[in-house]
């Protein structure tokens, strides 16, 4: 399976969020290192594996809901 790599600029614009949102919100609770992103060759750069963060989308059903204040996410 041939995998499509993205900033965070280019995967704001593909889930309609706000990159800081991504980075302050979603980066280490909803996406995790190692599954959704990686460091490549262990530097400060990150990139997104598309097709895994789109799989996990669709198997909650509610997208990735709504970040909340304290870290969680509301999905309702």
């Amino acid at each position: 399976m041939e995998k499509t790599y993205l900033t965070t600029d280019e995967l704001a614009k593909k889930i309609k969020y706000d990159c800081r949102t991504i980075r302050e919100r979603l980066k280490d609770s909803v996406l995790i290192e190692g599954v959704h992103y990686f460091r490549p060759f262990g530097g400060r750069k990150i990139l997104y594996i598309w097709e895994v963060i789109e799989q996990d989308m669709r198997v909650s059903g509610h997208g990735f809901g709504i970040p909340m204040a304290n870290g969680e996410v509301c999905h309702g």
